[in-house]
């Protein structure tokens, strides 16, 4: 799969602290595209690909919505899985020890951009 060019995904302002998140498509040279979200956790922007480990469905059932309850982990709203926001590590369900594809991003100027 050929990398993506600097993207913008979002202001900055955009992404709460284990809040909502954004979900994004990223279009690479070869025409393919990647579903992908950005999250923001201990003040940290992390973006990933938007399929759980187990069976590639999106995380979200309601657009935007990757934390569980507690806003400690990213939760696959079909499995159960839960992931760690900074890593995507699965640390519990059925794909515990996969980890989520993570996705290069820099914020920057208010920003944040998904990085090739």
């Amino acid at each position: 799969m050929a990398a993506a060019a600097t993207e913008l995904i979002c202001p900055s302002g955009a992404l709460e602290e284990r809040g909502v998140g954004v979900r994004f498509v990223i279009e690479h040279a070869n025409g393919e595209k990647t579903k992908g979200f950005a999250v923001r956790f201990q003040g940290q922007v992390y973006a990933f690909r938007n399929a759980c480990r187990h069976v590639p469905v999106e995380l979200d059932l309601i657009d935007g919505h990757f934390f569980d309850p507690s806003r400690e982990f990213l939760v696959c709203s079909m499995h159960g899985a839960l992931y760690a926001p900074d890593t995507g590590l699965c640390v519990a369900g059925p794909c515990k020890g996969a980890s989520l594809h993570a996705l290069a991003v820099e914020e920057r100027d208010g920003q944040v951009y998904v990085t090739g």
